[in-house]
């Protein structure tokens, strides 16, 4: 049956206004078939969204810690005995194997439990006496609406990068997922709904630039969160800071694995195959450059050859597949662009993806031979300046560069103009450290190829991959999410209550 995905405003679902209303196709990326419709919204419900979240917003923030704590408990709760269920949905439009969609539902799970810790999180500081009769004491107080952009590549995980600890701080939310796979947002809302959080502190509109350029410039949107890529986050941040809005956007990612010749090569081998081409390479951590210093490139390419021939593309919904389809025809398309424009540069195509064998023919008895498919690709003897290795490709495509020593290969981490994420792999603590303080890198893997931090830690690069100050997540979200106040008090007779024997509670 076919679907429809509908907005979630003050607590439904709403459909959009008007006869003919804007939609986009649902695809499943497997079997390259329509299976539903999104509604775009039109200025009339981004309107509408923001005006549910201003109506909950006063009551939302006088919530007590307490209460607000039990609720995202509650959806924490929820959302764990319900995480094969989302994973399918996210399976089945974004086309990742199960197993990495229960991935990216865990680790959205982390910054859940993160904010259940709000209490504690937004506890300020205290000067006694620091004049005769005066102190002096911090708050930390919401901002308001505040608005979400997400993208395809994970709907359920980086939306909970912050709107977990936005609702906790008493801040409301209007979240704009991809139209790609819009299905994981409305779950989300319908768990929130159950979990007991008020209508309105929670809204999902769905749509393209329209809806983006409205919160954009909406004057009751007071901070703007999203993740995507750089061209449109740096426009993101500089039309949002332009109507003055607090503005955290998240770029686009070229993530260098330097592997040093004392590294032991069957890790490095793993890892790269583990960081190249999970999730068919569509994550802005994904390692797509591996940095060879001379004389390994060789045998480690070798190695990461053999390891390619075994990897299962297939459907997401099978439970031996190791990697989905990418999820969408169009860019499928243009990933695959790049094997061409590679060629013609010089690179030498050690594996063509187009030609990998695509395991398991139907996804419930529907043919495969539509879905939007690319075998993990290799290239070596790749050259800064080559399309393949300048451009964030978004696909299972791992680019081989040999280099001759440690400082050179540090050299052409640091001259890329992202600084999302990069990794070393080494046997020799002095280089790692060394790795560490020079490399000009948000997050840094140290035989780790994927160094997302955990929750209570901040994510975001540098460089042309972050537009704002404060990162995703952690301490930095928590300053986000939130505006300090400075109180000077002097109280010059006592107050007195009356007596109550009762064990005191929180009302």
């Amino acid at each position: 049956m076919s679907k429809h995905i509908t907005h979630w405003i003050g607590g439904e679902a709403v459909a959009t206004a008007g006869a003919a209303p804007r939609r986009g196709d649902i695809y499943d990326p497997a079997t390259g078939r329509v299976t539903g419709q999104v509604d775009f919204a039109t200025l009339t419900e981004v309107d509408a969204a923001v005006g549910a979240a201003v109506s909950a917003f006063s009551e939302w923030r006088h919530a007590s810690l307490a209460k607000r704590s039990t609720v995202l408990f509650k959806f924490r709760e929820l959302l764990n005995d319900r995480k094969d269920e989302l994973a399918s949905i996210i399976v089945s439009e974004h086309g990742k194997v199960h197993s990495d969609a229960l991935g990216e539902i865990a680790r959205g799970l982390e910054v859940v439990e993160f904010a259940c810790g709000i209490p504690q999180l937004l506890k300020g500081g205290f000067t006694e006496q620091a004049s005769t009769g005066i102190d002096v004491y911090s708050i930390r107080q919401p901002l308001g609406p505040v608005a979400i952009i997400s993208p395809f590549n994970f709907p359920a995980m980086v939306p909970m990068w912050f709107f977990p600890i936005a609702i906790a701080a008493g801040n409301t939310v209007i979240l704009k997922p991809s139209e790609k796979d819009p299905s994981a947002a409305q779950f989300l809302a319908e768990l929130w709904k159950e979990a007991g959080l008020p209508d309105g502190v929670f809204n999902v509109v769905h749509g393209d630039k329209v809806a983006v350029d409205r919160l954009l410039e909406h004057p009751d949107v007071k901070s703007v969160s999203f993740v995507g890529s750089t061209p449109i986050a740096r426009y993101v941040y500089e039309n949002g800071t332009r109507y003055g809005k607090r503005v955290q956007a998240l770029g686009g990612a070229k993530n260098h694995m330097l592997v040093l010749p004392d590294s032991d090569l069957d890790l490095a081998a793993d890892a790269a195959i583990n960081a190249g081409f999970g999730a068919a390479g569509e994550r802005c951590m994904a390692i797509s450059v591996l940095v060879a210093v001379e004389p390994i490139a060789d045998e480690l390419i070798e190695k990461i050859k053999s390891r390619m021939a075994t990897l299962k593309v297939g459907p997401g919904c099978n439970g031996d597949s190791d990697m989905g389809p990418l999820v969408t025809g169009v860019h499928r398309d243009k990933v695959t662009s790049y094997l061409e424009s590679g060629v013609a540069d010089g690179a030498e195509l050690v594996v063509d993806g187009r030609k990998h064998a695509i395991a398991g023919e139907d996804v419930n008895g529907e043919d495969t031979v539509d879905g939007f498919w690319l075998g993990p690709t290799l290239f070596d003897r790749v050259k800064p300046g080559m399309s393949v290795y300048n451009d964030e490709i978004f696909g299972p495509v791992l680019s081989v560069v040999r280099v001759d020593s440690y400082e050179a290969g540090l050299q052409l981490i640091n001259n890329n103009p992202y600084g999302n994420g990069t990794a070393i792999f080494t046997n020799d603590g002095g280089a790692a450290r060394r790795f560490q303080n020079e490399v000009e890198v948000g997050m840094v893997g140290i035989n780790v190829p994927i160094p997302v931090p955990v929750a209570y830690y901040s994510f975001g690069g540098w460089k042309a991959s972050l537009f704002g100050d404060l990162h995703a997540y952690g301490p930095d979200g928590i300053n986000f999410f939130t505006r300090s106040k400075a109180v000077t008090q002097r109280w010059l007779d006592p107050s007195h209550g009356g007596i109550n024997l009762g064990f005191p509670t929180n009302a």
